[in-house]
């Protein structure tokens, strides 16, 4: 009985995800297939909330970032960081303000195509059962030059042709025939191939070691130069080289500015998260 009992909670699961809205996935607004062709972002009084009857998760967010800069994001823990991605993404609803990318509000662009048109590169590497191509390229839209250039990007190729099968080989679920850090590696090279001009860096280093975090930082540098990079820091040493550097508290953007300039302010949040690091 106790063990049907718990069963059972896979049965309430089904039954609520039955009676759950859909996402909107329509759009009203068409976009050419070169969109985003910069990767400016804005935000304007950006306020998100998880759901309707919560209070907003960010407050009047406004910040501007331009085409190619690299902007590393920070804050304590529930500060927003992770919740300015997903707002990026429509994974959460937007409550007040908008988000536009290259001067188009994405609440106004098909679900499919938004998503399909940012990279990420996320803290937990997800990989699917199957081939090697899959992972890489599950729609078939890449010859076999583009994804070996996209695994030489990553630093695989030396992995990927030490298999009997090469491309065709088989990865299993969750990746788990691969190392941690070569599942990061291999996001990576997923993520340039989709050729996104906006690339989110949620935590990736967060959950592998020091030297595949230099790998994956010097990848991002060289592969992604004229591309827009937010990055979500875990260690703050990742984010010193970014051009622009957000600070996050409860949801509100505390500092945004260059870290050198940043490092100067007295008293300031990125110069103690800076100073506590080392």
């Amino acid at each position: 009985m106790a063990d049907t009992e718990m069963q059972m909670n896979a049965m309430e699961r089904v039954e609520y995800y039955t009676h759950i809205d859909s996402e909107q996935y329509e759009g009203v607004q068409l976009v050419p297939t070169s969109w985003p062709d910069s990767g400016n972002i804005v935000m304007e009084n950006l306020s998100v909330k998880y759901a309707i009857d919560l209070e907003p998760v960010l407050h009047n967010v406004n910040v501007h970032i331009k085409s190619g800069q690299k902007v590393g994001i920070c804050g304590r823990t529930g500060s927003g960081k992770s919740s300015l991605m997903l707002a990026l993404f429509r994974i959460i609803k937007t409550c007040k303000g908008r988000i536009l990318i290259d001067d188009v509000d994405i609440s106004h662009v098909a679900l499919r195509t938004l998503r399909t048109r940012l990279a990420i590169i996320p803290q937990d590497p997800v990989l699917f059962a199957g081939t090697i191509r899959f992972n890489l390229d599950p729609e078939g839209e890449h010859s076999d030059k583009d994804l070996w250039t996209a695994l030489e990007i990553a630093q695989l190729t030396t992995t990927v042709n030490e298999l009997d099968q090469k491309l065709e080989s088989q990865v299993s679920e969750d990746g788990e025939n691969f190392s941690l850090g070569q599942r990061q590696l291999f996001c990576l090279a997923r993520a340039f191939l989709r050729n996104a001009k906006i690339l989110i860096m949620d935590e990736a280093t967060a959950t592998i070691d020091m030297q595949t975090d230099a790998i994956l930082q010097e990848v991002v540098a060289m592969a992604f130069a004229n591309r827009t990079v937010l990055t979500i820091a875990h260690r703050i040493s990742t984010i010193m080289d970014s051009d622009m550097v957000l600070v996050l508290s409860e949801g509100r953007v505390m500092e945004y500015d260059t870290p050198e300039n940043l490092l100067r302010k007295d008293g300031g949040i990125f110069a103690s998260l800076v100073h506590g690091s080392q």
